[in-house]
């Protein structure tokens, strides 16, 4: 077999525009039949003979128009480094490193980094560009640093306020704006005391969070107390759940399905514990529906993907899970043959209950399917007339297994 033809390039490019480009770069560029972009970028370009097409709305449908093109020189421009929240992450999706050649520029975060003497390996980047601005909150903590990619011009107003709601208001906040370029401009100020004017769309915002003391913010470790959920009492309390995503073992880009979901609180903090990790939430319950999606913004994973009806009847049309978490207590083996059954091969499922009938059934899936069973007990202090003793919560029973093959 002959080399296979790389085909398509990805092309990062700075604020400096075509000027600032590699050699290499401009020889792809000129070599090509054809070149995606958007128009800022199809404009520093215009002198180039290849046709061009700019980016469709929406941006998926443009994943088609390059594969029409299959085989072509295609070249697809993009800001900085294409593949750290940019165009490069889609397109590795649907086309593979055999046909791809990337040539990426420096990243806003890595010029932000350097502009403020930050060690980029310990500072939390994310986007808000195009994404729920709810996302900062799950990286909002004390003694943390940030980057975050801007919306547009109103984001760092956004975030300043958002800080000071959540009592770090003195926080250090700088906004950088066309970044590596003419225009650059970086300026600084509190969150508390934020009031900067005329603010570039193409902006980056850099955070150094400082707590007041009375600040408030979660931990990325499972088992957030109780009091971070809006429930009507359908919540795997704080101690169980911390024990039960211990269970479950997030891990990157991991698919879970949360059954029976109540408030959500099992996906949510799944999501939190990996990075890029995912949850489907099944909840019939209209209410506990709308406290879910409140939790799921709140604590900074507004992805949670939300299937508002009863299970086991729409499992069937979900994305295949890693790891399966079947809270309200199983008593119905049709509900837990349906999820055995979609469960990937090595794939986790964890079962809590509470009742006689839970644990009946429990036991018997146990017997045949292996897996390990637990007793969990927790006990606080409440009053008791004059003095306090030890007031015992209902214990949980807790089923773990492991789908080792096909066959079962």
């Amino acid at each position: 077999m002959g080399e296979i033809k790389k085909w398509l390039t990805i092309i990062g490019i700075e604020e400096d525009g075509y000027s600032g480009l590699s050699s290499l770069a401009i020889e792809k560029i000129h070599q090509a039949d054809v070149i995606f972009g958007g128009k800022r970028h199809l404009a520093m370009v215009s002198d180039v003979a290849a046709h061009k097409i700019e980016w469709a709305q929406p941006f998926s449908n443009s994943m088609a128009e390059i594969k029409a093109n299959t085989g072509e020189n295609v070249v697809v421009l993009a800001s900085g480094d294409p593949q750290w929240f940019g165009v490069g992450s889609m397109l590795a999706r649907h086309f593979s490193a055999e046909i791809t050649e990337n040539i990426p520029a420096r990243s806003s975060f890595s010029l932000a980094a350097a502009k403020l003497n930050w060690s980029l390996a310990r500072v939390q980047t994310l986007t808000l560009h195009g994404r729920p601005f709810a996302n900062l909150a799950r990286f909002v903590a004390p003694n943390t640093r940030l980057l975050a990619l801007s919306n547009d011009g109103k984001t760092p107003k956004m975030i300043a306020d958002y800080l000071l709601r959540q009592g770090f208001g003195q926080s250090k906040v700088w906004v950088m704006e066309h970044l590596g370029g003419e225009k650059e401009r970086i300026r600084q100020s509190a969150a508390a005391e934020f009031d900067l004017p005329d603010i570039a769309d193409l902006n980056i915002v850099a955070i150094d969070c400082i707590g007041d003391g009375q600040s408030s913010w979660h931990s990325l470790v499972p088992g957030l107390l109780d009091e971070a959920y809006h429930h009507d009492g359908q919540l795997t309390k704080s101690v169980v759940r911390a024990a039960t995503l211990a269970a479950l073992k997030p891990y990157s880009g991991a698919l879970l399905w949360d059954v029976g979901a109540g408030c959500g609180s099992i996906g949510i903090e799944w999501m939190r514990a990996a990075p890029n990790a995912r949850a489907i939430a099944i909840e019939p319950n209209a209410a506990r529906c709308k406290m879910i999606e409140e939790n799921a913004a709140n604590l900074g994973v507004p992805g949670l993907q939300l299937v508002r009806t009863s299970a086991p009847g729409c499992l069937h049309k979900l994305a295949r899970p890693d790891a399966i978490f079947i809270g309200g207590g199983l008593t119905q083996n049709q509900m837990f043959e349906t999820c055995w059954q979609e469960l990937s091969v090595g794939g986790i499922l964890v079962a809590n209950g509470v009742t006689l009938e839970s644990d009946t059934c429990l036991f018997a899936l146990q017997e045949k399917y292996g897996g390990t069973l637990r007793r969990i007990s927790v006990e606080q202090v409440a009053p008791m007339g004059e003095f306090r003793g030890w007031k015992p919560a209902k214990p949980v029973t807790q089923w773990r297994v492991v789908k080792m093959d096909k066959a079962k």
